[in-house]
Order: structure tokens, then sequence, then C-alpha cells
């Protein structure tokens, strides 16, 4: 906006008042909007969690090479001052102590550039949230499901598609698939009946598994111990729970000396007790296992969070009608794949019935009240009055052909 200046003292010059635009009232928000808004935002504990967590990860990770290679180079200057070494030496270690420092920083820059990576990701993910208003609601949930479809597909394994799906919405930050795609070699290795993975995994997040009570590590020490056994590879077995599994024997011992016994059953044993450890149905516990810890790990839910939302929703639609075989096509549980999601829920409490008519799917209510045909059948007052309109006061039942005239209809009543 420009303003004509006018000169201090000028009796001459011409004074303006100046203009009050008008302003224009904003509408009013929905409290059933903004309400649905805010409850919506208090489950997103796990969009935070998530990259939070991995991002300490990180820097716990990062922290511990630089003490260890910090250390390391601090003893060797040491050694290097305590002893005569000749000229050619010296200069020849700390040569090589100069290249381990570089090393280092190398190092430190590469985490330093994951770290930076990783508190974006957190940054984009608050700013996600904090964009959520009324007026851009829509556009918002629509982000939020497409979140949730790529959250179902990294748990499927569907990494392609969740990646294409996150680039072409423009969410990569909003989804964790570098994250998923760890814990899916993990379970692959485990798959394969190789724990070498696993134990890898376990022993990075050592500090905090143990703060959890974990006994993934232990339990993996088990099945590697009953692996050997299988193999027939005694004496190496006993060498390894000397070295592994005695630790664990102060907090574990039960089951340390139910394991153990299997050297004297082997494999090939008859009794329940010790034939149920060679079972391979002991790897699958072993990923049921590790998912656990991982979800945990992560605050992460178990279920993918599209079954989750699925089931919040039918879970207010079961009634003992949904599972009957002349349930309407307009209700979900009619298909099977809802009614396996639907199974483990408890039915809904309806006090009251509710008339739902067959022709615009709309309530039936002291506003719409319903109205029977001389057939017995009942529709809505609105539909069967749109239905007269377009046919000059003639009204045709939907599911039998039966045509009555609008004057022939009957008021019913709900109590």
């Amino acid at each position: 906006m420009e303003i004509d200046p006018v000169t201090n003292g000028n009796t001459d010059a011409v004074m303006t008042e100046p203009v009050t635009p008008a302003i224009t009232p904003s509408r009013p928000v929905p409290s059933s909007r903004l309400s649905q808004l805010t409850e919506s935002l208090k489950l997103e504990h796990q969009l935070l969690r998530v990259p939070f967590e991995h991002y300490k990860k990180t820097i716990r990770a990062n922290h511990r090479v630089l003490e260890k290679e910090v250390s390391s180079v601090v003893s060797s200057v040491g050694d290097l001052a305590d002893n005569d070494w000749s000229k050619d030496v010296t200069v020849s270690r700390l040569t090589s102590l100069v290249s381990r420092l570089q090393g280092l920083k190398r190092k430190l820059e590469e985490g330093s550039n994951v770290e930076n990576l990783q508190a974006q990701r957190c940054r984009a993910r608050i700013d996600h949230l904090d964009s959520a208003d009324v007026e851009n609601v829509t556009e918002w949930n629509n982000t939020k499901l497409k979140r949730i479809l790529v959250d179902y597909m990294l748990r499927m394994s569907y990494f392609e598609t969740a990646s294409k799906l996150s680039e072409s919405s423009n969410i990569s930050d909003l989804v964790d698939i570098d994250i998923f795609r760890e814990a899916k070699k993990v379970i692959d290795a485990l798959k394969r009946r190789e724990v070498a993975s696993a134990l890898a995994w376990c022993a990075d997040n050592k500090t905090r598994l143990k703060k959890s009570k974990s006994k993934l590590e232990f339990q993996l020490r088990l099945q590697e111990f009953i692996e050997l056994v299988r193999a027939d590879s005694y004496k190496q077995a006993i060498f390894y729970a000397r070295k592994h599994l005695t630790p664990w024997g102060a907090t574990h011992m039960n089951e340390l000396q139910h394991v153990l016994a299997t050297l004297a059953f082997k494999s090939t044993t008859e009794c329940t007790k010790y034939k149920v450890l060679f079972e391979l149905q002991q790897w699958d516990a072993l990923v049921q296992q590790f998912k656990q810890e991982f979800c945990k790990l992560y605050g992460m839910t178990m279920e993918p969070l599209l079954n989750i939302y699925l089931q919040a929703g039918l879970s207010a639609l079961k009634t003992p009608y949904s599972f009957e075989e002349g349930c309407t096509k307009e209700d979900p549980l009619s298909q099977e794949s809802f009614r396996k999601l639907a199974l483990p829920l408890p039915y809904s409490k309806q006090e009251h019935s509710k008339l739902v008519c067959y022709i615009s799917k709309e309530l039936m209510d002291t506003e719409n009240p319903p109205q029977v045909l001389p057939n017995g059948y009942v529709y809505s007052t609105k539909a069967l009055k749109e239905m007269a309109d377009k046919n000059k006061g003639e009204i045709k039942c939907p599911r039998t052909g039966f045509v009555c005239n609008h004057t022939d209809l009957v008021k019913a009543y709900i109590s």
C-alpha cells in the first residue's frame, strides 16, 4: 500500500481519512470436526516415536565409535611417550595414528550426515502434525491414509510398492522404510535358520533390551545350542554352552537345565518334553519374538495401522446379524475379509434399533419417518415422495416390483 507524503506543518496539504477495509468474518469452525481432528492427533504417537528412537540409536552408536577410537589413539600416544623408539619407528607410528584419526574424521562426518537426516525427519513429522488444521483436514487425512497404506505395505514386505507410493506422494520423511528394511534382513535370516543377524541386532541394542528385560538374545543362544545338538556336534555344543549360556544361569536356570538335557536325550528322542525343542516351529516363535521386541524398541504397534483403524470402525458395526446369510451387501461385514478382521472384536452395543431406508440408505427417524406399502415393505418418507414426484404419484417397490399409489401408503411409528 502506498501513502501520499504530507509535509509536516503544511496547512494546504489535503488530509484524507484512512479507509478501513471491510473485515469478512471467518466461518465458524464446526466443533465436531475440530474434536475429530484433536482425537486423531492423539493417535500419532508412533509417527514421532519411531524416528526419535532411531535418532537416539544413531547418536549412541556414533558416540561408542568415537570413544573407542579416541581411547585407542590416546593409548598409542602414551606408548610412544613411554618408550624410547627410534626416529623412523616413531615417525611410522605417528603416521599410522594420523591416518587412523583421518579415518575417524570421515566416520564422524558420515555419522553426522546421518544424524542430520534423521533430525530432519523428526522435524518434518513435527511440522506435519503442526500443519493439521480444520481448514485443510481433507488433505491432511489423505496424507494420513497414504502413510497408513505404506505402513501396511512395509509390514507385508512390499518395499518397492511402498517406496513408489511414498515418493509419488512426497511423504518419504513421514514413513520408515529404512527401519523396516533393517528388520526384514533379520527376519529373513531367522527364516533361513541363521541367528547371526539377530544376535548382531541384539548387540547393537543391548542396553535397551536389557532395560526392558528382553529374553530374545537368550532364546537365540538356546536355539543355536539346539542346532549343534541336532547336528550331533556334542563337544562343540558343550563349549558353546560354557561360553554363551553360562552367563544366563543366574536368571534363567530352569530353562537352561531343560535345554542342556538335550545332550542326553538327543534330537531323535520321543520324549515330548524334549522333542518339542527340536521342532522347526521354534524358529517361527523366534521370528515372532523378534517382531515383538523390534516393535517395542521403536514404539510401534504389533498390528499394522490399517488393521487397527479398520477394526475400530468394524467394532461399531459388528452385530450378530452381520454374520448371517441375509446380511445386506451395504454392510462391510458381508465380505469375508472384513469378517476375519472383526472376528476377535466384541459386538457393538446397540441399545436401540436403527432403521435404514433400502432406497436412500438414510436413517428413518421422526424427521424422515418410515411408511408401509400395501405389500408390507417399509421405506422412508423422503425416498417414496421423490419416487412419487417422478412417477406422477405412482410407487413401485424396488424389491418385489409391486405398484401402488402414493395415497395407499400407511405411516409407521417408531417406539
